[in-house]
């Protein structure tokens, strides 16, 4: 079984589930019992909700972020398209990069694997600058170093936590 790492995100409500809205809390949530439905991924921990601002183009509300923990027997391709197809059942539309999202998850690590492929970079490319994935990565496992040996609370350390808010 790979130890697995995914970043959650949504700022947008959704008109899904028979027209019932989806607000960006309840999007998290319904991703995490995905997760955990599905035969060949363990739930492990799941971080704290955080409310950070969005970065990205135009007016966008705040974004809800979580990280989850998982042991899987899916291989990084297979945890990807489990992840992208959860993101279309629950309306995600891909038109602008870093636009606003009903949901956004990604394989931040996997085991210690690097890799970098037309469809996957491991581990997440720009996570290491980003606070809304080290502070509730760090929530959940503060010993956990990136494949080049950096820890997670180090690299949070060096990064703004403004507007980041644990709920």
């Amino acid at each position: 079984m790979a130890l697995a790492y995914i970043g959650l995100g949504s700022n947008l409500s959704d008109n899904i589930d028979g027209h019932i809205v989806v607000a960006p809390k309840a999007q998290l949530s319904k991703a995490l019992d995905s997760l955990s439905l599905h035969s060949q991924i363990s739930l492990i921990k799941v971080s704290s909700f955080y409310q950070t601002p969005p970065i990205g183009p135009g007016e966008q509300a705040d974004y809800i972020n979580a990280v989850a923990q998982l042991e899987t027997q899916l291989t990084p391709i297979q945890l990807l398209d489990y992840l992208q197809s959860i993101e279309q059942q629950q309306g995600r539309v891909r038109n602008i990069r870093w636009g606003a999202r009903t949901l956004d998850l990604d394989i931040l690590l996997y085991d210690q694997l690097v890799q970098d492929s037309e469809r996957l970079t491991l581990p997440h490319p720009r996570m290491h600058e980003r606070g809304f994935v080290l502070a509730p990565l760090t929530e959940i496992e503060p010993q956990l170093c990136l494949p080049n040996g950096e820890n997670i609370v180090a690299l949070l350390a060096n990064c703004s936590m403004q507007g980041i808010v644990k709920l």
